[in-house]
């Protein structure tokens, strides 16, 4: 099993959340102060270089317009970590390409950060959260379709050695393709896909690309993992059919103390990630923005859950619900080898170790104890010698 330490590079030095309507698209950037903004970015990238020497391998991700996240593209900041550490593989979940009008452009920014890292980029593409429709001024129907054809475009772009070719797609349009530098990496990175809705796993796994769950819980997230492993390529498949476990990615929130208590004091503070991310009702579903099947299922009330959303759930009721793992090393290391047993086996975990009000001595810390105590126990129960 391997370990990303993740960070959105938050900005919490916001007012109450009752003087604003949502802290997505339409928060005045007059609440951004510079000075603590770069502050907070040079933090942010000390504490992946610190994962670096620990050991971790490091993901990023973007938004826009929205406090949550200043990390503003991915391509940027693996292009600083791609000099500036020496070990880790760095992920991108994700670009999001159903948004960018410009694939080719985004063919060529990965595939620098891969040669400036001498091959330990795995590039991670998404859709887009419905909050980025309008930041993107992007059109929310058929966003699937756009995605996978920016998707095949960049492959095409990414393996194609032989000189220029066109490409007239249904969304896309190029004269003259022939990107400089190609991957270091051939015939190109690895292949992340986040995933939100069971319609899209069996693409994901057809092709064999690395499946990545976020903050689902353990039932969500064995749901959709069986989906995979059903519809797995054979390539990603040993000898006994079953499929890798390095195929199944999860995310969660994660803070190790000396303690439980202070573990459970830390991840209370990056829990500010959940609680403070107030979204006007407008902005959380665009129309068309959701596939049918799933539009479906919610007008005949399909989709009510009988757990509590997670920003209103507390830290103990998420802990059980494998959405946070948080307490001492022995704690910590017990609750992901239940979420562990409990969706059939994962090869990579993804931990928030940083999130809003967590500061950076608490972060360095919570990484350091999770690297030196909790993640050697975890390379052992995925069999991995290191």
């Amino acid at each position: 099993m391997r370990v990303w330490h993740f960070s959105e590079m938050p900005y919490p030095h916001l007012p109450d959340p009752s003087t604003y309507e949502s802290i997505r698209i339409s928060l005045p950037n007059s609440n951004y102060d510079p000075a603590i903004g770069a502050d907070l970015y040079n933090r942010y990238l000390d504490e992946w270089m610190l994962a670096d020497d620990l050991g971790l391998d490091i993901m990023v991700n973007e938004h826009h317009a929205t406090p949550t996240c200043m990390d503003v593209t991915c391509p940027l900041t693996l292009a600083i970590l791609a000099r500036q550490t020496k070990k880790a593989r760095l992920l991108a979940l994700g670009n999001p390409i159903a948004n960018r009008r410009d694939p080719i452009r985004l063919a060529e920014e990965m595939a620098m950060v891969d040669n400036i890292s001498r091959g330990r980029l795995e590039c991670g593409f998404v859709r887009g959260v419905p909050t980025e429709i309008l930041p993107a001024n992007s059109n929310p129907v058929r966003m699937s379709e756009r995605m996978w054809e920016a998707h095949d475009l960049i492959l095409k772009a990414w393996t194609t050695h032989d000189g220029p070719f066109n490409w007239e797609g249904r969304y896309f349009h190029y004269r003259n393709v022939n990107i400089w530098p190609r991957p270091y990496q051939q015939p190109h990175p690895p292949v992340w896909i986040t995933s939100s809705t069971r319609e899209s796993v069996a693409g994901v796994a057809e092709r064999g690309y690395v499946l990545g769950i976020f903050l689902s819980g353990h039932e969500d997230a064995k749901s959709f993992f069986d989906i995979y492993r059903q519809h797995g390529a054979a390539a990603v498949r040993g000898g006994d059919g079953s499929v890798h476990a390095d195929r199944l990615a999860y995310l969660a929130l994660a803070c190790v103390g000396d303690t439980d208590e202070r573990g459970l004091e830390g991840v209370r503070k990056i829990m500010w990630y959940l609680h403070s991310n107030k979204i006007a009702p407008h902005y959380r579903s665009p129309a068309g923005y959701a596939a049918i099947p799933s539009a479906i299922r919610v007008m005949r009330g399909g989709e009510v859950q009988a757990r509590r959303p997670v920003n209103q759930a507390s830290a103990e009721e998420l802990i059980e619900r494998g959405v946070i793992f948080a307490g001492n090393p022995e704690t910590v290391y017990g609750q992901i080898k239940r979420f562990n047993d409990r969706v059939g086996g994962l090869g990579n975990l993804m931990i928030m170790g940083q999130g809003g009000l967590l500061d950076h001595d608490e972060t360095v810390s919570n990484l350091t104890l999770f690297a030196n105590e909790v993640y050697p126990r975890l390379k052992e129960l995925a069999g991995i010698v290191s």
